[in-house]
């Protein structure tokens, strides 16, 4: 398909110009509906890393480090199925509606099944509640990555504008922890009126966040539009595997944003994952989570909102580094400080709204790494740069998994009693504030070291582009040349 033959495309189906230059801008409209589509996202994926494991746990009877390992193997098949998502996205011609959309909705479709179902227990024996359990589990991880793989590459389709991207980033980590924010204040309280924490609640309250989930998407795929028109000539040839290792080892700040990732969103993770734990033992009042969760990502909504100005004043590294140190501090701080609900509640916000904000700006550094991909190589493979990176989210998931269950299964938890012992109370405080500040020096020496797209040379590689230029040439004429990191 030739350039104009693209723009035609995009043309018949959006009423909008469909050639964007490297300052075009996004209506208002563009950006609030590419949020909701992680407001859908957050009420599938982020609701099982919040609930999954005290659902395994402590309703279904499944031991703590069976549930670790559990999201371990998941986490192997989603290895495979990563690459095969994207292999199929990098692959699929454009359509009437573009080529990202289509897929993300009808998979979104197939995700709210599967969010119900990993939530759903059947009575049977125990061997079959963990094979129903990983089995469910893998199956919503491979739909997952036909969600979130178009999803995420729509973005570096829809500008190239650095200050949109950043706006766009705030949209997405607005959707996401607004979606984390009402299933963290409503998730459990739905169980309690319809009779408690039993299995049966458990599927009707995550039905409810499964249909929000939808009208979500249906809002994203209704109010966005794929504006920038790409030559796909020189990335018309099939993929393998090969073209998946290739995305990433060949692209440098792809890979310093997979790696800081991992510890990132590991931390946000096991937060969500182990606050109720926190607020039911070591605060004594189940209630409470609802409470924290309310102020803590309450407050990373406002937080997040100042991404676009920050980004503008001190750039998106700058800016990241600065967060991390913030919430590192506060982490540290509330593991030394003996247990206290107001210090406890005052710090964990802290550190949370800090490290929202790294974790909204990694959206627009995911579209420029697609960007510098394609600059890099003279070859744009959307599908596979983002598949790279969304598989350090589940690896991220599954680690998060590791420390929390692991953690609960070493040092005694006994699933559905009134009280722990002292060695896992300890153990829930350090998986909660001890391994985020660890997790997020490591992740500051990724950012600082590996990445190295700065701003100004994003705007280079923008323009290059925008006129048909890879670092060795003209797109599609001369994409011979060997790439190195």
């Amino acid at each position: 398909m030739t350039i104009q033959e693209n723009a035609e495309v995009v043309s018949d189906a959006e009423p909008t110009p469909a050639i964007f230059g490297s300052e075009a801008r996004l209506n208002a409209k563009e950006k609030v509906a590419y949020g909701f589509g992680d407001l859908g996202n957050g009420f599938m994926f982020d609701l099982g890393q919040a609930y999954l494991t005290k659902f395994w746990i402590d309703t279904a009877g499944i031991g703590p480090a069976v549930v670790a390992l559990i999201f371990v193997l998941v986490k192997l098949f989603d290895a495979v199925m990563d690459p095969l998502a994207a292999i199929f996205i990098d692959s699929r011609k454009i359509g009437k509606r573009g080529k990202f959309r289509p897929v993300m909705m009808v998979s979104a479709f197939l995700l709210a099944i599967m969010t119900v179902v990993t939530f759903t227990m059947p009575d049977v024996e125990m061997g079959w509640k963990i094979a129903f359990a990983a089995g469910s589990y893998a199956i919503w991880g491979g739909v997952y990555s036909f969600v979130n793989g178009p999803y995420g590459s729509l973005a570096s389709v829809m500008t190239r504008n650095i200050k949109e991207r950043a706006q766009l980033a705030t949209s997405r980590q607005a959707g996401s922890l607004g979606a984390q924010w009402i299933c963290g204040f409503a998730f459990i309280p739905i169980m309690m009126m319809l009779g408690g924490m039993t299995a049966e609640n458990y599927m009707w309250a995550s039905l409810a966040m499964a249909l929000l989930g939808m009208v979500s998407f249906v809002l994203c795929y209704r109010g966005t539009k794929e504006n920038v028109v790409i030559n796909r000539a020189a990335s018309s040839s099939k993929n393998g595997i090969k073209d998946y290792a290739r995305a990433v080892l060949t692209n440098r700040p792809l890979l310093g944003l997979v790696l800081m990732s991992l510890f990132t969103i590991s931390s946000m993770n096991v937060n969500n994952m182990m606050m109720i734990f926190f607020a039911q033992y070591n605060l004594g009042n189940i209630a409470l989570q609802a409470v924290l969760n309310l102020v803590m990502i309450g407050a990373s909504i406002v937080g997040i909102m100042f991404i676009p100005k920050l980004v503008m004043r001190f750039g998106k590294k700058r800016t990241v580094m600065g967060s991390f140190i913030i919430a590192i501090v506060a982490n540290g701080l509330n593991f030394i400080i003996p247990t206290n609900l107001w210090t406890f509640m005052i710090l964990v916000t802290i550190g949370y709204a800090a490290l929202a904000i790294p974790n909204g700006i990694t959206w627009a550094f995911v579209s420029d790494t697609i960007d510098y991909g394609e600059w890099h190589t003279g070859v744009r493979k959307e599908g596979m740069t983002y598949a790279a990176f969304s598989f350090s989210r589940k690896l991220a998931q599954s680690l998060a998994a590791v420390v929390g269950a692991g953690m609960l299964a070493v040092t005694g938890y006994v699933a559905k009693a009134t009280s722990q012992s002292g060695e896992t109370l300890e153990g829930i405080k350090a998986v909660m504030t001890l391994y985020p500040a660890l997790a997020l020096a490591i992740a500051a020496i990724i950012i600082y070291f590996i990445y190295n797209v700065s701003d100004d040379k994003y705007r280079r590689i923008a323009n290059d582009l925008d006129e048909g230029r890879w670092e060795h040439g003209i797109i599609g004429e001369s994409t011979s040349a060997t790439p190195t990191k």
